[in-house]
């Protein structure tokens, strides 16, 4: 018999999911078109930069027939301003703004990235175009950050200008993300929410199972609170006794 499968995906299964985010290659040779489900890929030319999905540009830059161009929020100068913002006394709670959806204004998909149809495809979390290619925003982190961070940096670590530094500030980055995360479950006990704009994939995949365990706990707690208050209630009624602990009429009009 099959043991059942946890909630929510595994950390494997995310960063498995990351490698359709779109990264910039800088080809060495001329790659045809490929065919595939999602769609035609693009045509590879040197010297031009080419977007690719992630798990294409890691196979090139294996055979030595790519360079994979690390995103703008991946450099140095980038990643230091967003741990800035995220141990800021003035964010406390908020974390670092997503990739910002494209707006209408901006050229079709297929003049940009013949990878993604935009007749049949929406740009939407946690896959949004330009989010981690060389032309993603500095100072926003998308929804596969830290997982693309770590697969760029254990397979393309010599396409870094300081691959060790980005190392520990994303390593930095991501504790303090898990500590604000960490203190804002505090408020689970009085039955609010927690805001989690801009927690990222393989984030939520590792606090999914110790936020469930507490709301489920609390649950048990609150049914148990529920049913001991209504149990003295209904003794209270039984004994002749109000809410207020006063006696019934009844009993007034008895000792008259």
């Amino acid at each position: 018999m099959a043991l059942p499968l946890a909630p929510g995906l595994t950390p494997s299964e995310v960063a498995f999911l990351c490698e359709m985010e779109l990264v910039t290659v800088i080809p060495r040779q001329r790659l045809p078109s490929l065919e595939l489900l999602a769609g035609p890929t693009a045509r590879v030319e040197p010297p031009f930069p080419t977007p690719l999905p992630l798990w294409f540009a890691l196979l090139l830059k294996r055979q030595r027939r790519a360079n994979i161009s690390p995103p703008p929020w991946l450099s140095v100068e980038s990643l230091t301003a967003i741990l800035d913002f995220e141990t800021d006394d003035r964010t406390a709670g908020v974390f670092t703004p997503a990739s910002p959806l494209p707006t209408s204004t901006t050229e079709p998909y297929m003049d940009r990235d013949p990878y993604l149809d935009s007749k049949s495809l929406e740009s939407s979390p946690p896959f949004i175009i330009d989010s981690s290619t060389a032309r993603a925003p500095g100072d926003a982190l998308p929804y596969h950050w830290l997982e693309l961070s770590h697969l760029l940096l254990t397979h393309a670590a010599d396409d870094f200008v300081d691959a060790d530094t980005v190392r520990r500030l994303v390593r930095d980055l991501r504790e303090v993300r898990m500590s604000k995360l960490r203190k804002g479950f505090g408020v689970l006990d009085a039955g609010a929410g927690v805001k989690m704009n801009g927690v990222g994939a393989m984030e939520i995949a590792e606090v999914r199972g110790f936020v469930g365990g507490v709301v489920d706990g609390l649950r048990k707690l609150n049914k148990s609170r529920e049913e001991s208050r209504r149990e003295r209630e209904l003794e209270e009624r039984e004994s002749g006794m109000g809410r207020g602990g006063y006696p019934d009429d009844d009993d007034d009009d008895m000792q008259l």
